[in-house]
């Protein structure tokens, strides 16, 4: 049973009860009280409280087993909301021990905190299972210590305190896992992936919620198995795949029905009617909410009965009930027992409906109250990850605000806000305290700043229902409607792997690059002058996307790198910060690279000697540092003092990792246990260069964030402070890259800046008649600047 087996468990203790089925045997009455727990932990909590209610012969009451009936009854009440019956029992429970069995105090203060939890007080709850986890410490009760800690990490999330979460969550993963006990293991996997999808990493989260599930399924976990089910239904419903939402939450309520959990059958119907909601199907949302409602009303849980009222209320926006919606969304965003997330919702919601109503500047009140409620609560992360991830679940409300104040005709206030979302973990990482950004608008004089870069700006933002361009210029800034997300999306997948299969798209006679370039450029074209320079501010998938090989159609078919000089932001905050300057004088290179490999998923690269060759010819040996082969260690990056260079030049294999970004790495010669420089370490050493070069694979990163777009290591090196990033979206050819980087360098040393002599090196290989002339050689290699 302290292992998670318990359908061995269940199928012993049977064994066990036929062996002993005198009831005045004590063995009876301890099989009898162990299959009680166990089933209360299956789930089956009508069952564990049927056979418990059974008094025991009086030579027992006062013993374990008679303390071991209260607890199994108490925790059953409890998941069942009969919340006195479960206190009575466990107020039974505490008196009995502190008698006569001090020893299962501990089990006595868990079992009291998932009483607190399950009836909303999580400050209750958590104060009990730092009691449970001092006792089993003290005892040296690992299996207790164990389901103290994750309980811990649950109470920490439901108290919105994510970082302490995952700190509970990693230490109880730890124990349980040394103890092999997979009941427990399941449980802290679904309780992370729980915080996770709070803080919006929706991919980990759905990940997190079927291992979960499977695992509660292989060792007979029903009631988990329910909750995860639903958990993975939420999910999906975010990812916007509504038939694998319903599936999840059909199979999770049919469980729930068959355990009688009321509350599981609560949250499933909350899931059911968001899909049906989100269908159009009104009349089944409305069947699901009122069952909910029915439902809770013997035992009412808060947070839960708000959120009920929240689908209704989106319910009745959708029905244009709108006086209706008002009243509830009011009522919610006014409840200070609110969770943030159900808040910042009910605030952005209330704004959509007066400004329906015509109530323009209630509705901007509420739209500016719901931004600083999620603010407020994005600012009290610690962990970087989360800081990362958060807007994903809220960047929604941005956008609404954005399309908010453009129906206004306020296209320079809505840019404001669109800018507000972007790469705020960037940005704060790069600004003292005592420098706060101020998050009021307008900000940042866009106007001013392309006359300061000489450049064309073009500031996207993709929406659901239409997507947005911003064309500034030093004269004027244009507001262009795009088509949604939805038709953007497709192309841009289309063209990835059109140029990954190393097609030509100039010899394609209906190439995706052509239509992004009508749908993402053309519209601007009169505001973009012939050999003049563009600032890329991408948005979702964009991020992903090399402009420059976008195809112009006219005069003749070709790609936009001949017509413009491409640079990517994150921000014009950022961008505000940077420089436009040519190289510095007497510049110092740190060339790392040609490392030894240690792994054969990194062989050596057959080319890294002759790139390093190239690049350190540029720079005299006083004023240059080099680590190759044996010396090029993560450690010896460090020892360097990467911070006193002007350029940053990497010559190595890299990955990027789509889980956990933050972990994308430079891989280099192998040092102690590691031979990754990652890009969460890269973040802890300031940096002044100039530029950064990853000439590596995937230096971008591999996943975009909301408002923080695509995060790896050129992410990493701008968050450190480096000035320009040169990295690469997708894997880098070995062969043309040593060419590429030595065009690169010669325009440097020539007073180029790096867009420029970028471009110039991109097209020499753009003009080469051999194979390199491919997208898929010359077009990894983009431009990042503003730190």
């Amino acid at each position: 049973m302290h292992r998670g087996d318990l359908i061995a468990a269940s199928s012993t203790v049977e064994v066990a009860l036929r062996k002993f089925p005198d009831s005045q045997s004590e063995w009876h009455w301890r099989f009898w009280a162990l299959k009680g727990e166990i089933l209360m932990l299956q789930g089956q909590y009508e069952e564990s409280l049927s056979l418990l209610n059974t008094s025991l012969p009086a030579k027992l009451a006062s013993s374990d087993i008679a303390i071991w009936q209260k607890l199994s009854q108490g925790a059953a009440w409890a998941r069942v909301s009969k919340y006195e019956d479960a206190a009575n029992s466990l107020a039974q429970a505490d008196l009995l021990a502190r008698q006569n069995h001090p020893e299962l105090l501990g089990e006595v203060a868990l079992r009291q905190g998932i009483l607190a939890f399950h009836r909303g007080d999580a400050t209750a709850a958590f104060s009990a299972y730092r009691t449970a986890l001092r006792i089993a410490q003290d005892q040296k009760n690992s299996f207790l210590e164990v389901a103290s800690l994750g309980s811990l990490g649950l109470a920490a999330t439901r108290l919105e305190h994510y970082d302490e979460s995952i700190d509970w969550n990693k230490r109880a993963l730890q124990l349980s896992q040394s103890l092999g006990d997979s009941r427990s293991i399941s449980r802290i996997k679904g309780n992370v992936a729980w915080g996770y999808h709070e803080m919006g990493d929706l991919e980990n989260a759905l990940a997190g919620f079927e291992e979960a599930q499977f695992e509660a399924e292989r060792v007979g976990l029903v009631a988990d198995r329910i909750y995860w089910l639903n958990s993975a239904a939420s999910v999906s419903y975010d990812l916007g795949d509504f038939s694998a939402a319903e599936s999840s939450s059909q199979r999770a309520i049919a469980l729930a029905k068959s355990l009688k959990e009321n509350g599981a059958i609560i949250e499933c119907l909350q899931n059911l009617a968001l899909v049906a909601l989100a269908r159009g199907e009104f009349a089944q949302a409305q069947r699901d909410l009122s069952e909910a409602t029915q439902r809770e009303n013997p035992a009412p849980d808060h947070a839960r009965q708000l959120y009920t009222r929240l689908i209704a209320a989106h319910l009745a926006t959708r029905t244009r009930n709108l006086s209706e919606a008002e009243y509830s969304y009011s009522e919610i965003a006014s409840d200070t027992q609110a969770p943030a997330s159900l808040r910042w919702e009910a605030q952005a919601s209330l704004a959509q409906v007066h400004a329906a109503q015509g109530k323009s500047s209630l509705a901007e009140g509420e739209f500016n109250a719901s931004i600083d409620t999620i603010s407020k609560a994005r600012d009290a992360l610690q962990h970087e990850d989360f800081r990362l991830s958060f807007l994903s679940s809220a960047i929604r409300f941005y956008n609404a605000y954005v399309d908010f104040l453009i129906a206004q005709h306020r296209p320079s206030d809505a840019l404001a806000i669109a800018e507000r979302s972007r790469a705020q973990t960037l940005t704060s990482g790069l600004t003292e305290p005592s420098q706060a950004l101020v998050t009021s608008f307008p900000r940042v004089n866009a106007q001013q700043l392309a006359a300061r870069f000489h450049s064309t700006l073009l500031f996207y933002s993709l929406g659901t229902l239409h997507s947005h361009l911003w064309v500034i210029t030093p004269q004027m800034t244009t507001l262009l409607s795009l088509p949604s997300q939805s038709e953007i999306d497709p192309l841009v997948k289309s063209y990835r792997e059109q140029v990954l299969d190393g097609d030509n798209p100039l010899e394609s006679s209906n190439s995706s690059a052509s239509k992004l370039y009508s749908t993402l450029v053309q519209p601007a074209t009169q505001l973009i002058p012939r050999n003049s320079r563009v600032i890329i501010f991408p948005d979702g998938t964009l991020n992903s996307l090399n402009f420059e090989c976008l195809i112009v159609p006219r005069p003749a078919p070709h790609y936009w790198i001949e017509d413009v000089t491409l640079t990517n932001a994150n921000s014009l905050t950022l961008l505000q910060r940077a420089r436009f300057s040519s190289p510095p004088r007497k510049a110092r290179l740190f060339l790392v690279g040609d490392a030894v490999s240690s792994d054969d998923q990194f062989p050596p690269l057959r080319q890294a000697a002759r790139e390093m060759a190239l690049v350190k010819g540029y720079f005299p040996e006083v004023r240059r540092r080099i680590l190759t082969g044996k010396d090029a260690t993560p450690a010896s990056y460090f020892s360097a003092q990467p911070e006193g260079f002007d350029y940053l030049h990497f010559v190595t294999h890299g990955t990027a990792s789509r889980a956990h970004p933050l972990d994308s790495a430079v891989i280099l010669t192998k040092s102690g246990d590691s031979a990754k420089l990652y890009a969460h370490e890269i973040i802890t050493r300031p940096l002044h260069a100039y530029l950064v070069t990853v000439s590596a694979c995937d230096g971008v990163g591999a996943r975009a964030y909301a408002g923080e777009g695509l995060v790896g290591l050129s992410w990493a090196f701008l968050r450190a402070g480096a000035h320009n990033v040169i990295a690469s979206l997708w894997e880098v050819s070995d062969d043309s890259t040593p060419k590429l980087m030595d065009e690169l360098y010669k325009g440097l040393r020539a007073g180029q800046d790096p867009g420029t002599a970028l471009r110039n090196a991109k097209l020499a290989l753009v003009r080469d008649p051999g194979v390199f002339r491919k997208p898929f050689y010359w077009a990894p290699f983009q431009l990042y600047a503003g730190s």
